[in-house]
């Protein structure tokens, strides 16, 4: 796997989708969109390109790719099946190991915010404590649907970013 950025610029196309993919959570159609806008001089070049890409999508595409996320600390977590990313991210706000009381109360967020918005909450858990999160949660489900798109497509762009940096060096 490509670990500098000059190499990702090189890279033919499903190559380059293929690696930069990942970075939005199963969104490959982001990487294709961005694929045509190399070489990317710097890390915030890419990076902008693909939000680029994702800010030029439908709405439709957009809750798409919101949906794409699991929820925290959700079914899938427990049963194991996020992806390395999510799982990784989830831990370093303790979200796999959460009190019985804290999951239960981070399962009734899940479901009050789908239940509201159609899609899971999503925030960039590398940004925030765990009781960040679960206040940023009981703030975001008054929010309206429209602020929460807003909101949640930033949170999937800082997501991105730290994946990014994970995945490639200037160089």
């Amino acid at each position: 796997m490509p670990s500098h950025l000059s190499a990702l610029n090189v890279l033919p196309a499903a190559e380059f989708v293929r690696v930069a993919g990942p970075l939005f959570e199963h969104s490959p159609w982001i990487a294709e969109r961005a694929a045509s806008a190399r070489p990317f001089a710097t890390l915030e070049a890419m990076h902008g390109a693909l939000v680029s890409a994702v800010a030029a999508a439908s709405e439709s595409e957009q809750v798409g790719l919101i949906a794409a996320h699991p929820d925290l600390a959700g079914k899938l977590a427990v049963s194991g099946l996020l992806t390395a990313e999510s799982t990784a991210e989830q831990k370093t706000a303790r979200l796999d190991r959460l009190s019985p009381a804290d999951f239960a109360r981070i399962t009734a967020l899940n479901d009050a915010y789908r239940a509201k918005f159609g899609f899971p909450f999503v925030i960039c858990v590398r940004d925030h404590t765990q009781a960040g999160i679960f206040e940023a949660f009981e703030q975001r489900v008054a929010n309206s649907r429209d602020a929460e798109i807003k909101t949640a497509l930033a949170q999937i762009a800082r997501i991105a970013w730290h994946r990014l940096q994970d995945l490639v060096t200037a160089a």
